[in-house]
């Protein structure tokens, strides 16, 4: 780890994390066309990445910047939340219950997922 990089406050590195995540999320809206499979797509990602770097041997300004910043920035749960509660309010309940449920579902595989491979 650089010096310069532990001397950073924590602020800091969540800031240039979350810039990061915040563009990489808006790269995967407009390469899925927005919507809920980007929503999906984001948040299991994410997941997977979160799952790997909090089960690694990772210095916790990589934690910070990667996970609080980037992930934070990166997945959405307003954005999930939305989804499910529109498809809701439209009577949409099936699309409902399955957004939901595989969402969260997906997101939890996928935290396990990220921690096998930062095991390896």
């Amino acid at each position: 780890m650089t010096a310069w990089l532990a001397a950073l406050p924590d602020a800091l590195l969540v800031g240039v994390g979350g810039s990061l995540g915040a563009l990489a999320r808006y790269g995967v809206d407009v390469a899925l066309d927005g919507g809920r499979s980007s929503t999906f797509a984001v948040n299991v990602v994410g997941s997977i990445a979160l799952g790997a770097l909090v089960t690694s041997a990772a210095p916790e300004q990589i934690l910070t910047v990667a996970g609080a910043g980037f992930c934070g920035a990166f997945t959405t749960f307003s954005s999930f939340a939305v989804n499910v509660s529109e498809a809701a309010a439209n009577g949409r309940y099936r699309l409902a219950a399955i957004d939901a449920a595989g969402t969260l579902v997906t997101a939890l595989v996928g935290v396990g997922i990220g921690a096998g491979l930062a095991g390896l």
